[in-house]
């Protein structure tokens, strides 16, 4: 059924639950994964959830997504070779994640994309948007949400 399932992940909980379900049908199935982590790139200012928590200099900001990328796709990866799967990392560098969602999608051919969706409402979605809307919109792949 599905060949190759593209797994983004933000590395939330809700994420990892998300690569795990991915993960236990691209087994099922038999497809290939990849894993993809889109990050903007590095600035003196850095964020966490959105609020500015401090600075550091471009080289250490870039030092600390790449930690952090590692740290998901690296779960990721561990799971998918636990599990019998082939599995490609991949990070990218951008502003627009649902952009580079859709690219690689198409790009690497994938059938399938698997991503989590926070279920925001109110306020709090028009205000952060919502990364897994902007792919639903944008993709001709189907998509896996995950909740």
């Amino acid at each position: 059924m599905y060949k190759h399932i593209l797994i983004p992940t933000d590395g939330s909980a809700l994420s990892a639950r998300a690569a795990a379900a991915a993960i236990k049908l691209a087994k099922a199935t038999g497809a290939r994964v990849t894993a993809l982590f889109v990050a903007p790139a590095p600035t003196p200012l850095v964020y966490q959830r959105f609020i500015p928590v401090g600075y550091m200099t471009t080289d250490e900001h870039a030092a600390l997504i790449d930690r952090a990328a590692g740290k998901y796709l690296g779960a990721i990866e561990k799971a998918a070779l636990s599990a019998g799967v082939a599995c490609t990392r991949l990070q990218v560098t951008s502003d627009f994640p649902a952009e580079v969602i859709v690219d690689t999608a198409k790009r690497r051919k994938c059938d399938l994309v698997v991503m989590a969706s926070h279920g925001r409402k109110g306020l709090s979605s028009v205000l952060l948007g919502s990364e897994t809307h902007k792919v639903l919109v944008r993709t001709k792949t189907p998509v896996l949400v995950y909740r």
